[in-house]
């Protein structure tokens, strides 16, 4: 009997060293995890100067998809195919591509909360928006265009 508190002993010395081992490995694979998703990626897009002033236009269209739906205009999908040509000329995939449908959808929703129906408030909105977006579309044009 002798033998049995050894043979216990160096059980329990293996499978101890086992378990530091594998709490090694899990947290080296949690570590790699970690750097690999917060490491930029190689192929990223870099970023235009007038990136901001785009996401800006996204999102006067989105609001414009929304708000000239509910006053009546039937234009149908005339801003959001404009926002498509927009994302299609500018960044067809990629980081630049989230961040303008984003703003596109973030403008529309702002006024979807706001407006149910539409009122003057509205229409003061819309004409706004349609000069503040066409000037962007000439500044971008005239200083950006090749």
């Amino acid at each position: 009997m002798r033998g049995a508190p050894a043979y216990l002993e160096a059980t329990l010395q293996r499978d101890a060293s086992s378990r530091r081992i594998m709490a090694r490995r899990l947290l080296i694979l949690a570590l790699a995890g970690l750097l690999t998703a917060s490491a930029p990626a190689c192929a990223q897009e870099p970023a235009a100067p007038y990136d901001a002033t785009l996401q800006r236009l996204a999102e006067i269209l989105g609001a414009l998809h929304y708000l000239r739906g509910i006053c009546g205009a039937n234009e149908g999908q005339k801003w959001r195919n404009e926002m498509q040509a927009l994302v299609d000329a500018e960044a067809p995939n990629g980081d630049r591509r989230t961040r303008m449908v984003a703003s596109f959808n973030r403008g529309f929703r702002v006024f979807q909360q706001s407006y149910r129906t539409c009122t003057p408030a509205a229409d003061l909105v819309i004409r706004r928006y349609l000069d503040e977006g066409s000037k962007i579309a000439r500044e971008v044009t005239a200083r950006y265009a090749n």
